[in-house]
């Protein structure tokens, strides 16, 4: 436990640039604070006892702002970022080196028994707002972008974006887990996609139509020609000469 308190201490100074001394760190980071209560917590658990863990936790939580449950299980070098709202459920697993924001979630879909929480693996970044929900397995180096709400299995070297999560592949793009605007967008493509094939349909159309034939509308033209002819009394020579010129305009 004390290894792996040393480890949350010490990342924090890699992933953020705001922290300038270990008292700051120690004093002002809730979310080192949290870990802290829940190791402690944690490790009152594996030992069976029913009530002070969930205390610890309940505890942790008014002060910090973060909810873990005692039972969740949290790796190495895990740092988690402000971290108010932060709520990690009882089953949940989190890798070392994982990067975790507020208000992210890692929680259940019901009331189902065993194993309901989300496993996520190693160097894992889960952005602010991010859901993570269900008995589900997130892979090494995944990141999930902020308000995103994940609810399948995500393979390693991924990146999970929009509602529900949807997954776009980086591969042997090695990103810093700190640049959080080169999240590719998704949706941006597709539209952009859909609005070229528009384009291209629009211009096969046009081409269509300028090589059909001149043909004469019976609506307009025939018809108003006739309605013309016969309120000027014209003679039935020269109806049947417009009938004519109609038919033969029409190719029949």
């Amino acid at each position: 436990m004390i290894s792996s308190l040393i480890a949350d201490f010490q990342i924090i100074f890699e992933r953020d640039p705001a922290a300038r001394n270990w008292l700051e760190v120690l004093f002002c980071y809730p979310g080192f604070q949290a870990l802290v209560f829940h190791r402690f917590a944690h490790w009152l658990y594996t030992l069976g006892l029913p009530f002070l863990p969930r205390l610890i936790s309940h505890l942790a939580r008014f002060v910090t702002g973060i909810e873990i449950h005692p039972g969740a299980t949290i790796g190495k070098s895990v740092f988690i970022d402000h971290g108010m709202g932060v709520v990690i459920g009882e089953t949940a697993i989190v890798g070392d080196f994982t990067l975790i924001y507020q208000g992210v979630t890692l929680g259940g879909t019901g009331k189902e028994s065993g194993k309901r929480h989300p496993t996520l693996g190693e160097n894992v970044v889960v952005g602010a707002g991010a859901k993570v929900l269900g008995n589900i397995m997130i892979g090494n180096s995944v990141r999930i972008g902020a308000g995103s709400v994940v609810l399948r299995d995500v393979p390693a070297d991924c990146t999970v974006v929009g509602i529900p999560g949807r997954i776009v592949y980086r591969a042997g793009v090695k990103v810093n887990p700190l640049e959080h605007g080169s999240l590719p967008d998704s949706e941006a493509v597709a539209i952009r996609a859909l609005v070229d094939r528009l384009q291209t349909l629009e211009e096969q159309v046009q081409n269509l139509s300028s090589q059909q034939p001149k043909t004469i509308s019976p609506e307009s033209d025939f018809a108003q020609r006739v309605l013309e002819l016969a309120q000027a009394g014209e003679s039935c020579r020269l109806r049947d000469k417009v009938i004519q010129e109609f038919l033969d305009g029409a190719g029949i």
